[in-house]
C-alpha cells in the first residue's frame, strides 16, 4: 500500500536488466564494439523516453533519480535565465525540489512559494500576482505524491510561456498515469515509480536553451552528470515505459470502496482533481506514525511522515500548505495503490484501520 513510494519490478523490466547487464556491458562512451553496443540501447532508450514525453530526444538526459533529475533541471534553468533571480512554487513540493530553491537562494535568489488551496492545487490567481519582471523560472509538481492533487500544469506552463519564463514541471508521480503537459523547458521522470529499477531517472531539459555546466569538465549527458551510464537500468527503464498500463476504473474501484468502508475516525483528504491511487488519510487523536506501526504489524507497507520535520520526503506539507492544522498532519498517512492492488486488500486494510 505504499506505490507512491516505490513499486517492484515489471517481469519484462527486471528481464531487460539481465539480459543487458550480461550481454551488452560495455561502456556507452567506449569507442570498441562492446561500447558502441551499449551505446545503441541508451540511444534507442532515449527514443522511448522522448516519444512518451512528446518531446525530442536531444534534450532527454539520463539521471540516477527523480531528485537528482529535479536539482539538475532547476539549477540549470535558473542559471541559465537571463531575466533576473525571482523563482516561483509551491509550499508542497518534493524535498529536492526545495533543496534545489535552498541552494539557488544561497546563490542570491529569491523564491515565492505558494500555498495550495482547499482543493489541492496552488491558485492561478496568486500564481500571476507573484510573476515579476524579474522572475526566471516557475517550478511545479505535476501530482502531489502525498494527497494526489493534480496541478493545473497546462495553465501554468502557458502563462510561464507568455510571460516569457521557464517552467520545470515535476512529473515524477504523474509519469505514465497522466498525459505530460507540452511546452515545458524541462520535465522530470523516475523509472522505479512505474515498475522500473530504482537509481534511474530522466529529464527532458529543451536543448535550445543554452544552460551553463553545472560542475565544468564533466562529458556525460552533455556535460550535465558525471558518471558511468547504467546501460541496463536505462534499458529496464525503457522496457517499464513500453509495458506500464495504468488501469484508470481499477483504482477508482479501490478508491471508492476504500472510502466507503473507512472508520468514522478517519477522514480521506479530497482534492478537485487527483490520482484515485494515492489517499492521503487522517484519523482523529491518532499519530500517523501510530497507524504505520500497527498496519506494519499486520502486514500493510504505508506511508507517512513526522509533522515535525516539514521537509521530509513523506511528510506533511501538502496538509499543512493546504491550511490544515499541525495537530491534523501528525494525524497524516498516505495509502497508494499499484497495479496488483486487489479489492480483498482494501477490505484487509479497512478492517485492521477499524481495529485501531
Amino acid at each position: 500500500m505504499d506505490y507512491a513510494a516505490t513499486s517492484p519490478m515489471m517481469r519484462e523490466s527486471l528481464e531487460a536488466y539481465v539480459e543487458v547487464a550480461q550481454r551488452y556491458y560495455g561502456n556507452s562512451a567506449s569507442l570498441h564494439d562492446l561500447g558502441g553496443q551499449a551505446f545503441y540501447f541508451v540511444q534507442q532508450s532515449r527514443e522511448v523516453v522522448a516519444q512518451a514525453l512528446g518531446v525530442t530526444s536531444d534534450g532527454v538526459i539520463f539521471t540516477g533519480s527523480g531528485t537528482e533529475g529535479n536539482l539538475i533541471a532547476i539549477l540549470s534553468l535558473a542559471l541559465a535565465s537571463k531575466k533576473g533571480k525571482h523563482i516561483i512554487s509551491s509550499q508542497a513540493e518534493h524535498t529536492s525540489v526545495h533543496a534545489a530553491l535552498n541552494t539557488l537562494e544561497k546563490k542570491g535568489f529569491t523564491v515565492t512559494k505558494l500555498p495550495l488551496q482547499k482543493d489541492g492545487c496552488v491558485d492561478l490567481g496568486q500564481l500571476q500576482q507573484a510573476i515579476r519582471e524579474e522572475t526566471a523560472l516557475i517550478t511545479i509538481q505535476h501530482v502531489n505524491s502525498e494527497i494526489g492533487s493534480i496541478q493545473p500544469v497546462e495553465k501554468i506552463v502557458k502563462m510561464a510561456k507568455k510571460s516569457n519564463i521557464f517552467c520545470h514541471v515535476d512529473c515524477v508521480q504523474s509519469f505514465g498515469k497522466l498525459a505530460i503537459p507540452k511546452g515545458a523547458d524541462a520535465i522530470t521522470i523516475s523509472a522505479h515509480k512505474i515498475g522500473g529499477p530504482k537509481g534511474c531517472g530522466a529529464i527532458y531539459l529543451n536543448p535550445a536553451i543554452r544552460v551553463p555546466t553545472l560542475t565544468p569538465g564533466l562529458t556525460h549527458e552533455r556535460g550535465l552528470r558525471g558518471g558511468t551510464l547504467d546501460t541496463p537500468a536505462i534499458v529496464a527503464f525503457a522496457a517499464a515505459i513500453e509495458n506500464y498500463q495504468y488501469e484508470l476504473q481499477h483504482y477508482e474501484t479501490l478508491r471508492n470502496y476504500f472510502e466507503n468502508n473507512l472508520p468514522e475516525t478517519c477522514q480521506l483528504v479530497e482534492c478537485k482533481q487527483q490520482l484515485p491511487n494515492i489517499c492521503g488519510v487522517m484519523m482523529k487523536k491518532v499519530e500517523g506514525q501510530y497507524v504505520l506501526l500497527k498496519l506494519n504489524e499486520a502486514g500493510i507497507c504505508i506511508s507517512t511522515g513526522s509533522a515535525c520535520d516539514i521537509h521530509s520526503e513523506s511528510g506533511t506539507k501538502a496538509i499543512l500548505s493546504m491550511g490544515f492544522s499541525w495537530e491534523a498532519a501528525r494525524q497524516f498517512f498516505r495509502i497508494s495503490f499499484g497495479p496488483s492492488t486487489t479489492l480483498e486488500d482494501i477490505v484487509k486494510l479497512n478492517i485492521e484501520l477499524s481495529n485501531i
